[in-house]
């Protein structure tokens, strides 16, 4: 304790002459200073650039002494002072770290050792030094040089200032402990509670850095202004680079190091790991081997796969097909044909083509012709059965009207009276044989419910079928706006004639009226009334019907049956536009010379022979099995005509297996009525395709 005392007393004179000094606790010096400095309280650690000296404890009133330039003194707790000078301290001891090497201090004041590292030594005030440590390369340090163990060398003065230190403590510390020398990359240890702080060092941070010491120091500047400026820190010495080793040999490539991750290995190279086998080389002929091993299963199988689904698929449907040119043409030149002088003539065959014709088709006034298309939709939209009247049509004050008012300006017209009924097939009678216009238009109002609404269906189906160049504007045709042509009416006149109620009607010569009362004057009145068309029922005349007016002239649809050969042929044409009075009868007997031309024109021709091959049934897959005609087919036509030949099945489906004989459809030449047909049979057994060709197939 005295010792303790006799330090305060000299580390505060110290302290003095090195012009700094803190009446209880020494701070951190702000720049290096040669004279050492003294501490009355707790010494701090010290720091430098190289070599470090251990002061020795004096006995009972010295301090510690540590080689260092500068230092600082404190009353109370001693801070890190960077620099050369050396530090002492009165109190505890800081831990100390240097670049090189660390010393330890004796026990300061309060009973605890200090540590410090530095070049110069450090005088505590009341204490004498014990040792003094040399600055530089000369003074030893721990962990300065390696015995070849790799163990630092311990200097011989260190031990005997720390020796002495333990000495004159008398092997004994009371007021705390001694500090440890730390090494340039050892952590020093925790001080205990009330021991000297630990300050930084150049490479080292304090162990325990929120001890109550440094919490509680204060910065104490320990130069004044005038004070030389500091020396600069010596660098330390690079540490000695390894010595260079001879690389490892490569470890095979089988053999990862130990702790990387396994990578992906071929099945080949992981079985020749495992087994400890390395896999054969890489050859061309090993790959192919292990390609063909590998996918010749999976085409096998696909392959089954394939040849199930093709063979089990449906069969197309077989077809017809013709052998040969689809066409026949009749010897001779094409025949001439007397034809009228004005108007317009046309005269066809129906499924055979057109014979001539005559004049420009143009659009005229056809007059009571604009009743077949009246007739034709009526029959459409209201058919009837072969020998059929009803429905029954009630007659409306209109129809009445109508046939007061047409006797009296001279219209074609049949007595009609309201309240009456008359049937579909005697309306139909009376429009088309006397021609009676008041009778047209209630055929209208019952099937459209007005004129104006029938009219435009008139116009609809007249498009439909076609006819380019005709206008209908009433359903009597009385006036003189419905205009058409010859060809539009031959049209049709030949979709019409295909209704046989229609080719009943049109080929009457006369039909028995039950709305007339038979006492009137004129034709109006009578019971009987007569077909208009005189040619009916000569020259094979069935129809159509006659027009006539002051602005359309004559006018005459005529349709006329021709058998030839084995077939009945009709013969239709029309001839408009006649003027030459008798209008009717001038029209007529141009008529009249068409339809005797055209009929000796027509020949046969044998186009197909018994048992010729026609053609062939084709099974969708390639296959085919021929077809052969049973009798001639004869086609009919006139020289120059081009007929053509069409093979069908007869609205029957095709069987895929029958045997040979079996008929299987037909030969047609021609078309509408005038066609002519002949059966064709098998003439092989049919069969089902191949199995090949149910494999091959793509569609």
């Amino acid at each position: 304790m005295e010792a303790d005392r006799a330090d305060n007393h000299e580390g505060t004179q110290a302290s003095t002459e090195a012009d700094g000094a803190d009446n209880g606790k020494a701070g951190q010096s702000a720049g290096p200073a040669k004279p050492g400095a003294t501490g009355s309280g707790k010494a701090e650690q010290d720091t430098a650039a190289s070599g470090a000296s251990k002061a020795g404890a004096a006995d009972g009133a010295s301090a510690a002494e540590a080689g260092a330039a500068s230092g600082a003194a404190g009353d109370g707790k001693a801070d890190q002072a960077p620099g050369k000078p050396g530090a002492t301290g009165g109190g505890k001891a800081d831990q100390a770290t240097a670049v090189f090497g660390a010393v330890k201090s004796g026990i300061a004041e309060g009973g605890k050792a200090e540590q410090a590292t530095d070049k110069p030594g450090a005088a505590s005030s009341g204490k004498a030094p014990e040792g003094e440590a040399k600055s530089g390369p000369e003074a030893a340090s721990w962990g300065a040089g390696a015995d070849g163990d790799d163990k630092p060398k311990e200097d011989s003065r260190l031990k005997t200032a720390v020796a002495e230190a333990e000495g004159d403590s008398d092997g004994e510390d009371k007021a705390g402990s001694v500090d440890q020398a730390t090494q340039l990359l050892a952590a020093p240890k925790p001080a205990a509670a009330g021991s000297a702080d630990q300050p930084t060092g150049l490479l080292k941070a304090p162990a325990n850095p929120d001890s109550e010491s440094e919490r509680t120091s204060q910065f104490i500047p320990l130069k004044k202004d005038d004070a030389p400026a500091p020396k600069p820190l010596k660098a330390p010495k690079p540490e000695a680079k390894p010595k260079a080793r001879p690389s490892a040999p490569p470890k095979p490539a089988s053999a990862p190091p130990a702790g990387s991750p396994a990578e992906p290995q071929a099945p080949l190279d992981l079985l020749a790991h495992l087994t400890n086998t390395p896999p054969p080389p890489e050859t061309l002929v090993r790959t192919v081997v292990r390609r063909v091993k590998i996918w010749t299963p999976l085409v096998v199988l696909l392959g089954i796969i394939f040849v199930v689904v093709q063979t089990m698929r449906p069969l197309p449907d077989p077809k017809l097909a013709i052998a040969g040119k689809p066409s026949s043409v009749f010897e001779g030149d094409t025949p001439s044909l007397s034809w009228p002088p004005e108007g317009q003539a046309i005269v066809d065959v129906d499924g055979l083509g057109r014979v001539g014709s005559y004049g420009e088709m143009k659009p005229l006034p056809i007059g009571s012709v604009a009743k077949v298309m009246t007739t034709y939709i009526i029959l459409r939209d209201h058919p009837l059965k072969k020998g059929e009247d009803k429905p029954l049509i009630d007659v409306d004050q209109k129809a009445e009207d109508d046939f007061i008012n047409g006797v009296r300006q001279k219209e074609s017209v049949v007595e009609v009276h309201k309240g009456q009924k008359i049937s579909e097939k005697e309306a139909l009678q009376a429009v088309m044989l006397p021609s009676a216009n008041n009778v047209a238009r209630l055929l209208a109002r019952w099937d459209a419910s007005t004129e104006a609404a029938f009219i435009k269906k008139m116009n609809d189906t007249a498009k439909e079928l076609g006819m380019t160049n005709t206008t209908y504007t009433d359903a009597s045709g009385l006036l003189e706006s419905t205009v058409s042509t010859a060809e539009d009416q031959v049209k049709l006149g030949k979709k019409a004639m295909r209704d046989p109620v229609f080719r009943e009607i049109s080929k009457a010569t006369e039909y028995h009226s039950t709305t007339a009362s038979g006492k009137g004057s004129g034709l109006a009145y009578q019971k009987t009334q007569r077909n208009f068309n005189k040619l009916v029922p000569m020259y094979g005349v069935v129809g159509i019907k006659t027009g006539s007016t002051t602005k359309a002239g004559g006018n005459l649809l005529f349709a006329a049956e021709k058998k030839v050969g084995s077939s009945t042929q009709l013969i239709i044409g029309a001839v408009f536009g006649q003027h030459k009075a008798p209008i009717i009868d001038t029209t007529t007997a141009y008529s009249k010379q068409l339809i005797l031309a055209v009929g000796k024109v027509l020949t046969t021709s044998t186009v197909v022979k018994k048992g010729a091959v026609v053609g062939h049934v084709d099974d969708g897959l390639g296959g085919t099995t021929p077809l052969v005609a049973t009798h001639d087919l004869t086609a009919v036509g006139w020289p120059g005509l081009k007929v053509d030949l069409k093979l069908t099945a007869g609205g029957k489906a095709l069987p895929h297996t029958a045997k040979a004989g079996t008929q299987v459809g037909e030969l047609t030449a021609g078309g509408g009525m005038g066609e002519v047909k002949v059966p064709v049979v098998l003439q092989k057994n049919l069969a089902e395709p191949s199995f090949g060709a149910k494999l091959t197939r793509v569609s």
